[in-house]
């Protein structure tokens, strides 16, 4: 089965990080991408573009770049990114994440034994930017009837490790422009009644380090607030599930680091 890897770059991103997340896609894979699409996400740096270029080098025409004159964001290159990718099946990578050697093949296989399923991810090991100190693991659900139930309170999809039909993104509109911008994504398919899974294993080493909870607070809240608003207004959420999800926000974001590190912790 041919699919693709859609990733996207923006000048803070560290030139080590990207190559390494590269490597873990090429060359420790059981099963190799059939195309690598990469979007540079605005100019980058001189050490950035020296990894891409050597890259680009060593796979030629199976590595594709995409590069757009500004920044425009996560969820606009993403879109702009599915544009050049060949295949119907598209898996999605940060550029400072690990994936595990087999977690193409596993993915793919599970495609093929259940060609209704649309989107697929797995679990995750959330780590130190070293990749050292093992933080937690956020564990999903795994059947579709599950994330649909799940969906109704937090993200249901490992978005640095999911994989998808393209035409099925595109048929929802693709990425909405809200941070963060892939939960919306999910939640528009499943009111459209495309089938979801999670696969058991552990597909990708994310870095998180301990900045992450930090920075979830009022941005990150604002745009939970426009994902909730949307699944209101599509009716995918009853008023008292989504007075009770705003609620709950509030208190998490905008409470102080120790507790949101306490809550993040129990809550993966």
């Amino acid at each position: 089965m041919f699919f693709s890897v859609l990733l996207s770059v923006y000048i803070n991103e560290s030139p080590c990080y990207l190559n390494a997340s590269l490597t873990s896609i090429w060359d420790s894979q059981t099963l190799k991408p059939s195309q690598i699409v990469l979007v540079q996400d605005g100019p980058l740096n001189t050490e950035l573009y020296v990894i891409i270029k050597k890259w680009k080098k060593r796979l030629g025409d199976i590595f594709t770049i995409v590069s757009l004159a500004h920044n425009v964001g996560l969820a606009s290159a993403l879109n702009e990114g599915l544009k050049f990718c060949r295949y119907e099946i598209v898996a999605r990578m940060d550029t400072d994440d690990i994936a595990l050697p087999n977690r193409f093949e596993q993915q793919l296989s599970f495609l093929e034994a259940n060609p209704h399923i649309s989107v697929c991810s797995g679990q995750i090991e959330e780590y130190s930017e070293d990749l050292i100190t093992k933080l937690s693991t956020r564990k999903l659900p795994l059947r579709h009837d599950e994330i649909l139930k799940f969906a109704k309170k937090r993200n249901p999809i490992s978005h640095p490790c999911v994989i998808f039909k393209k035409t099925d993104v595109i048929a929802v509109g693709g990425y909405p422009l809200i941070y963060p911008e892939d939960y919306p994504l999910w939640v528009l398919m499943l009111n459209k009644d495309y089938q979801f899974a999670n696969l058991p294993q552990i597909l990708v080493k994310m870095r998180v380090g301990d900045a992450l909870t930090a920075r979830r607070g009022l941005r990150f809240l604002k745009g939970e607030i426009q994902v909730f608003n949307l699944m209101y207004k599509i009716r995918f959420l009853s008023t008292a599930e989504y007075c009770l999800n705003i609620i709950q926000r509030i208190f998490v974001r905008l409470g102080p680091t120790w507790l949101k590190k306490i809550l993040y912790k129990f809550a993966r």
